[in-house]
């Protein structure tokens, strides 16, 4: 079993969410009375072959640091890269490159999470051989999220832009990928900020695959989808204990 890296990309601010984010950084908002970064963690851990995890903070690093130390109560190791000032997804993953020595790697955005089958993610990367894929949630309400375009044959053809007066499902960006070390590279000699509008919107076509399934998606990047979130995690660990 060949060691994989992830990253998981929790530098926000979370200014959407003060004043609750004045003292605590967005990825460590208490759910359901614990963490939310330690949900992701939790995630992580289907994936046999992930041995380290890269924590690439900005905001309050040493509250996080403080809480999960060198990750031996998670099950993971962690690594801690701390951004001098905001750099982007992309930006972010440029400047923690000399971290990341696998292929491919994991990539998580920090605010979000699926309650999906990321070795089913892996095995759908390794079979497109694809620069990247990425993990596509069908939301109900897509209008406050950018939307996916995807090809016959389960590649993404283009972002479509944030549309608050589209209504309906739609396939979205769960921020979940898997990134080659090519691409890494590339995004390593450049200067891209954006993972998505600088990196994967110019890529060649075909090169961007998509795995679609349906699975709980959740993300707490405002009030309202914070609260959804802490429904969703209470009803669900309730009925766990209750068994």
């Amino acid at each position: 079993m060949v060691a994989m890296k992830a990253i998981l990309l929790a530098g926000g601010k979370g200014t959407r969410l003060r004043p609750l984010t004045i003292h605590t950084p967005k990825p460590i908002v208490p759910i359901f009375n614990r963490a939310f970064l330690h949900y992701q963690l939790d995630l992580l851990k289907q994936v046999p072959e992930i041995d380290e995890v890269v924590l690439s903070l900005n905001y309050q690093p040493r509250r996080i640091e403080e809480l999960f130390g060198d990750g031996g109560e998670t099950g993971l190791g962690i690594r801690y890269v701390v951004e001098p000032s905001p750099l982007g997804t992309a930006g972010a993953i440029r400047f923690a490159r000399a971290t990341l020595r696998s292929d491919p790697i994991l990539v998580v955005n920090g605010d979000s999470f699926a309650d999906t089958d990321l070795c089913r993610l892996l095995e759908r990367h390794h079979a497109a051989c694809a620069s990247a894929t990425v993990l596509c949630a069908e939301v109900e309400e897509a209008g406050r999220y950018g939307r996916l375009a995807l090809d016959a044959e389960g590649f993404v053809e283009r972002f479509v832009e944030k549309d608050s007066s589209f209504r309906g499902k739609a396939w979205i960006n769960a921020g979940i990928y898997f990134v080659s070390a090519r691409l890494l590279d590339v995004i390593a000699a450049g200067t891209a900020t954006s993972l998505e509008r600088d990196v994967f919107e110019r890529l060649p076509r075909r090169s961007l695959a998509a795995f679609t399934e349906c699975f709980r998606f959740i993300d707490i990047g405002t009030p309202e989808s914070l609260a959804q979130a802490n429904k969703i995690f209470s009803a669900s660990l309730g009925a766990q204990h209750s068994r």
